[in-house]
C-alpha cells in the first residue's frame, strides 16, 4: 500500500503545482502537455490527481512514526517501580524500646 500511497502523493504535488500555476500565472501545465482541458488525456490525468487527493486522506489521520514510537517506548516503560527513593528505612523496633523504658 505504500507504493500506491507515495504515487498518489506525486500525483497531488503535481495536481497541486498546476493549481499554483492556474492561480498565479492563469497556466494550466496539464491542458498544455496532454492538448487542452478537453483531451480525454488531459481529463484522465485530473481524474488521477482528483482520486489521489482521496487516496491522500488516509495519509492524513495515519499515525506519524514518531507517534507510533512514542507510542510503543510509553508502553515498554510501564514497569513501576514501588520502592522508595528515600533511602533506607529506619528500623522501628529502635524506637518502641526506647518508648518502653
Amino acid at each position: 500500500m505504500k507504493i500506491i500511497q507515495r504515487i498518489a502523493l506525486a500525483l497531488v504535488i503535481i495536481g497541486a503545482i498546476n493549481w499554483g500555476l492556474i492561480g498565479l500565472f492563469q497556466f494550466d501545465l496539464v491542458a498544455t502537455l496532454f492538448g487542452g482541458q478537453d483531451a480525454a488525456f488531459s481529463r484522465v490525468i485530473y481524474t488521477l490527481v482528483g482520486l489521489s487527493g482521496l487516496v491522500c486522506l488516509t495519509l492524513l489521520f495515519a499515525p506519524m512514526d514518531e507517534e507510533v514510537e512514542r507510542r510503543e517506548n510509553a508502553q515498554g516503560n510501564r514497569n513501576l517501580n514501588y520502592s522508595t527513593e528515600f533511602g533506607e528505612e529506619n528500623d522501628l523496633s529502635e524506637l518502641k524500646d526506647e518508648n518502653d523504658k
